[in-house]
């Protein structure tokens, strides 16, 4: 775990943090009154350190929904028992059979994103995932790194895939999450999917990520019937390197992600799609456990309808799909879920992807939507916040800077916390 910075230091700050708050009290309790909000209480804490939990208000969901009753079955490389997911996973099964590739133990990050406790050893503060009341039940397949191509590498993603994915279907999970992505699917894999989907489950896969230009979804994400997960950062546009194309449906945080991990010091950073579809798994636990009696596809509806879409008006794009998930909207104000057997996502399979935006397209500043529930982010254009219920980036800033002005410590302030918040991500190492 990273050093904590709470006892000489909190001392040396102690007479400017007096003086600030002579100085600034009234002021921040004119903005209250505007109905502008302060920082959390706690700012050093490992959850103040998690952008993603903050921008989509995890705090304040969870006071509706953890997760609980629901399990994530999560396909995935090995998935260690560190401290923040103890009583949060079931027992798991090895389904790689003798494919190559090295073991890893990647598969905990993406454990920790979904379910994570944020009680580290000794019950410590740590990381917390999205739905912190959920179980998980570890499904372990290769990922075939060292195996040489891409074919090989994804004949021993597939080997494991097929068999995990029965397994889970058979199992008590509602949500299948799949982390790895391979070049092709199989017919195995295709039979065991359609499997799944008929057992009632909600299957997410990460839509891969590639270093050429216009990288295409890779499988099973691209496979009928399973929902293709795409990330963003933090600025709310779809990571570069992402894959892209009409099998995107939905996208989630999946940039500079703070979560428990096997790593050295028990934090991790982690980026890429895997990170974003433990992200919408648990999006859609957090549904699930408010509305049990629902379908999967009555749950993905709503993911869908409240989802942050693309701001240019379109429907969809083949960057973030239908929108970013925004798992509090969902529970605040779900809207019809539909009929409980017809599946919502339209079959884009068959078209060709569109045209990857330039560098700075994609680097655009989020500005505020026309839309309401359907409007949002899209790599290349404007984004909308994937949590503020309509209000963009730009939105939050200008109060930002706003309150800064006001406030007059702007200089004073900023370096102070930053100073805090800078001592935790320093030590973290990546899965």
């Amino acid at each position: 775990m990273l050093p904590s910075h709470r006892g000489a230091r909190a001392a040396a700050l102690a007479p400017v943090r007096t003086g600030l708050f002579r100085t600034v009290l009234p002021t921040v309790l004119a903005l209250l009154a505007l109905g502008v909000g302060t920082a959390p209480a706690h700012a050093d804490t490992v959850l103040s350190e998690q952008w993603h939990l903050t921008r989509m208000q995890a705090q304040e969901m969870w006071r509706t929904s953890t997760g609980a009753g629901v399990t994530v079955a999560l396909v995935d490389t090995r998935v260690r028992e560190v401290p923040e997911l103890s009583g949060r996973l079931l027992p798991g099964k090895d389904f790689r059979g003798g494919a190559a590739g090295e073991r890893n133990d990647r598969g905990t990050t993406a454990a920790s994103v979904i379910a994570g406790t944020g009680k580290g050893p000794g019950g410590q503060e740590s990381a917390f995932g999205l739905a912190p009341g959920a179980k998980v039940l570890p499904l372990e397949i290769s990922d075939g790194q060292g195996t040489g191509n891409a074919a090989a590498q994804g004949d021993a993603i597939n080997t494991g895939l097929a068999p995990a994915l029965r397994y889970a279907a058979d199992s008590d999970a509602k949500i299948i999450s799949v982390s790895l992505s391979a070049s092709s699917d199989t017919d195995e894999v295709r039979a065991a999917v359609d499997y799944a989907r008929s057992k009632g489950k909600l299957i997410f896969a990460a839509v891969g990520e590639s270093l050429i230009d216009a990288p295409l979804v890779q499988y099973p994400a691209a496979t009928p019937g399973v929902v293709g997960v795409s990330a963003v950062g933090k600025d709310l546009n779809g990571l570069r390197k992402a894959g892209a194309g009409l099998a995107v449906d939905l996208s989630a945080p999946g940039e500079d992600i703070i979560s428990a991990c096997a790593g050295s010091t028990g934090l991790c950073r982690s980026e890429g799609t895997a990170v974003a579809t433990a992200l919408a798994s648990a999006s859609a636990a957090l549904i699930w456990s408010e509305h049990p009696a629902w379908t999967a596809n009555q749950v993905l509806r709503v993911m869908v309808g409240t989802a942050g879409g693309p701001t240019s008006g379109a429907v969809r794009n083949d960057f973030i799909g239908y929108g970013i998930v925004r798992p509090r909207i969902a529970l605040k104000t779900p809207g019809d879920p539909g009929a409980a057997d017809r599946d919502p996502i339209a079959d884009y399979r068959t078209a060709s992807p569109t045209p990857r935006p330039s560098a700075s397209a994609s680097a655009s500043v989020p500005q505020e939507p026309s839309g309401g529930a359907g409007s949002g982010p899209a790599q290349g254009a404007p984004a909308v916040a994937a949590s503020d219920g309509g209000h963009s980036g730009a939105f939050w800033l200008a109060l930002a800077v706003g309150a800064a002005g006001l406030l007059c410590v702007g200089v004073a302030v900023p370096p102070l916390l930053a100073d805090r918040r800078r001592a935790r991500p320093a030590g973290l190492s990546r899965p």
